[in-house]
């Protein structure tokens, strides 16, 4: 079957999913750069103005991420309106927009909550490892929603009920690894930022010191479950491959397979240069790569092509 030519709508939701992750991205280099208080514990004012005068550079980069954060719920609000008003948008679509609205409205909200309770920068709360995580999933979520919205509105298929009763199985376990892998490199992330150390010797040191931090000890396993969750994916992208007679769902468990041994490469080299902010940005995106190549490979599985 030829390919099919990506309308108006396919292509803006394809802008949307790909200005998020660029917000997203952009959000890791708040972190990273330690800007987060960049406001202070002001939201949705800025230091208790709505625009900062006499802004130091972490303030810039702050209110850049909030001005950003706020386009982007603009983009996927314009995304919902324009799913309802074009007659063509499947069911489907539609509902696929309006959950990426939901938590792209919940990812500001979480973003909100870190700020006013000082779970920023280098600051330390006993609350900041939660509000870490459910940021984490959260954002998996938002861009799993906007992934398939996207997907979706660019393809015609149809629920497809005849497949393997393993299918879904993998497809909840596949997705609750990759969540556990993102939430502990999330935490890896923070316990570096808080407590860096200035070699791998040192930093290995660190884990394994009995009086560290208890958070600091836990990041040692981010690799492991990192590894066994890629050789994980491995498989199922390779059980995919060998089960489902569809060149689309084919084609992103290939996309998933070079992923994760690109991330898990990746990964090392991010561990050996203790984590300059410019290896974290690429952690970040390949992990958010291999979820989307993860969502569409099984969104493959569970459909087949609209027959005209």
């Amino acid at each position: 079957m030829p390919e099919q030519k990506l309308n108006g709508f396919a292509k803006f939701a394809w802008f949307a999913l790909g200005f998020n992750l660029l917000v997203i991205l952009w959000g890791v280099f708040l972190r990273a750069s330690y800007s987060g208080d960049g406001c202070g514990q002001h939201w949705l004012t800025c230091g208790g103005e709505t625009i900062p005068s006499a802004p130091q550079l972490k303030t810039v980069i702050e209110f850049s991420h909030r001005i950003t954060t706020a386009l982007a719920g603009i983009v996927v609000f314009a995304l919902v309106c324009w799913a309802f008003v074009r007659k063509e948008s499947p069911r489907h679509v539609r509902a696929f927009a309006i959950l990426s609205l939901i938590f792209i409205l919940i990812e500001g909200a979480i973003g909100g909550g870190l700020v006013l309770t000082g779970n920023t920068a280098a600051n330390w709360t006993p609350t900041r490892p939660y509000w870490t995580a459910g940021h984490l999933i959260n954002t998996f979520i938002l861009i799993g929603f906007l992934a398939l919205t996207a997907w979706s509105s660019t393809r015609r298929r149809v629920l497809n009920r005849e497949f393997s009763s393993l299918s879904p199985i993998l497809a909840v376990v596949g997705s609750a690894a990759i969540f556990v892998v993102g939430i502990t490199g999330s935490m890896a992330a923070l316990t570096t930022m808080l407590f860096p150390a200035g070699s791998i010797t040192e930093g290995i040191s660190m884990d394994f010191d009995p009086t560290s931090h208890p958070l600091l000890r836990l990041r040692i396993l981010h690799p492991i479950f990192a590894i066994f969750t890629g050789a994980a994916l491995f498989l199922i992208a390779g059980w995919v491959r060998s089960h489902f007679d569809d060149r689309v769902a084919a084609k992103w468990a290939k996309a998933l397979s070079v992923l994760v041994v690109t991330q898990l490469a990746f990964g090392a080299a991010t561990l050996l240069t203790l984590g300059p902010i410019v290896m974290q940005l690429g952690h970040l995106l390949l992990a958010d790569l291999v979820w989307i190549a993860f969502v569409l490979m099984f969104a493959s599985c569970f459909s087949r092509e609209q027959l005209d």
